[in-house]
Order: C-alpha cells, then sequence, then structure tokens
C-alpha cells in the first residue's frame, strides 16, 4: 500500500510538469483526472490509517489547568443546647422551671453563699432561696409560668429592692424573685423564661457584695431548692445538679 500511495503522488507531479504543453480541453481533462487521483490518495490513506506527520515547530500547546480539589463546607460546631435545663415536673415534655438571669449560682463572698440553707445571721436562720449572679440592668426573666400575684419590698421600709411574686395553682407552684425593678403589675400573666424586669445593684445596700438576684421556690407551703430544679449543663457531658 506505501508503494501504490507513492506511485498516485509521482503521477500527479509528471502529469503536472506536462500541463505546458497541453492546451484547451486537455488541460480540463487532465485536471478532473488529477483531482480524481488526489481524493483516491487521501480516501486510501485515511482507510488503512496512515496520516501526515506533523511538524512541532510554531505550535503551542496551551497548559491545561488541573482540576481544583472540592471544598467542603466547615463542619459546624454541635450546638451544646440551652446552658440552664429546667425540670418537667407535669410530665409535658416542657420544661417547668429557668434560670431567671442564665448565670451561675452565686458563689462565696464577705456576705456569705448563696445556696438553698446557706447559714445566715451567725447560723440562726437559714438561707430560704438560691442567689443567682446578675448584672445591673440586665433583663430577668420569669422563673414559672404563671400570673403575678404580689409585688413586694425586700425589706420593710426600704422601697429601693422590690419582688415579684409569681403563682402556678395548676403545679401548685409559688416563686418569688428578688431585687428587681418591675416591669410587670399584678394580675399580669406570665410565660416561663419571659421578661419580669430588670436587676437592681445591691451595692447601695451591702457594699462589695456579688450581684444576684435571690430566688425562692415553694410547692404548696413547702420551700424548695431552686437548684434541684434548674439544672446546669455540664458542657457535652449531660445534665447535672448545681452542687449545695
Amino acid at each position: 500500500m506505501r508503494l501504490d500511495l507513492f506511485s498516485k503522488a509521482k503521477l500527479v507531479h509528471l502529469a503536472t510538469q506536462r500541463l505546458d504543453h497541453i492546451g484547451g480541453a486537455g488541460v480540463l481533462i487532465l485536471s478532473l483526472g488529477l483531482a480524481a487521483v488526489s481524493l483516491g490518495i487521501a480516501d486510501a490513506a485515511v482507510q488503512r490509517g496512515f496520516s501526515a506527520p506533523l511538524s512541532a515547530e510554531g505550535v503551542q500547546l496551551a497548559p491545561v489547568a488541573a482540576p481544583a480539589a472540592p471544598s467542603s463546607p466547615p463542619a459546624a460546631d454541635p450546638d451544646p443546647g440551652p446552658a440552664w435545663i429546667g425540670r418537667d415536673i407535669d410530665g409535658d415534655g416542657a420544661p417547668d422551671f429557668a434560670n431567671p438571669t442564665g448565670e451561675p449560682t452565686r458563689g462565696h463572698d464577705a456576705f456569705g453563699d448563696g445556696f438553698f440553707h446557706a447559714r445566715r445571721d451567725g447560723g440562726s436562720r437559714p438561707h430560704e432561696g438560691v442567689d443567682y449572679d446578675a448584672r445591673p440592668g440586665q433583663p430577668v426573666a420569669a422563673p414559672i409560668s404563671g400570673y403575678v400575684s404580689h409585688i413586694g419590698y425586700a425589706y420593710p421600709g426600704d422601697a429601693r429592692f422590690k419582688y415579684v411574686e409569681i403563682e402556678n395553682p395548676a403545679l401548685r407552684l409559688q416563686a418569688r424573685v428578688f431585687y428587681v425593678d418591675p416591669q410587670v403589675a399584678v394580675g399580669d400573666s406570665v410565660a416561663l423564661g419571659h421578661p419580669i424586669g430588670t436587676a437592681h445593684s445591691l451595692q447601695a445596700r451591702y457594699r462589695g457584695i456579688t450581684e444576684h438576684v435571690h430566688l425562692e421556690l415553694a410547692e404548696g407551703a413547702r420551700k424548695i431548692d431552686a437548684q434541684t430544679m434548674i439544672l446546669a449543663r455540664n458542657g457535652g457531658a449531660g445534665v447535672m445538679t448545681g452542687m449545695n
């Protein structure tokens, strides 16, 4: 096949050299014949898989960029959930208590401790509530749902320090939140965790004390420890009660 192709090509070349000796119709006939021979050469080359060598001179190959590796979005941190969890005592699957400030319980300072039944007045009486750290002016939330049954004064004759009392007859619960500037009125319905006022500074009466609100809870006539109803979430390790 290779010899056949070269023979046909040589024939075309020789015929071209003789065009000057042929005129008129002879040129036309010879041209048609040459075209047919050329097509035959090309067709044979295609059928046999032959191709003319390509010169690399002057050919510039564009660089092909490697495909970019797919970028995966950064993994989102798992939601740790609320820092404080209220117990569900009626079995409806929803909490029945809330931390009034969202802060830890008051630790030890020059005036004592903030946990339930801590010593007061030299041990003559127990602390009947739990103190939760607070920043003066921050919102204070309702620790239970119900209605505002009373707004009173923490100390007789001192109108600076008030408390808000909330009752929930269905659960037989009562809550008193002390050292609050109320933003509710007697008779108002309140939802668990909704604002009832703002925290009031205690420095005018107890200079140097840790700022806090004082929470008293009662079930019927019995005072109960708020730390057994408002639980602190210990990071990702589950739920734990505060230590008294």
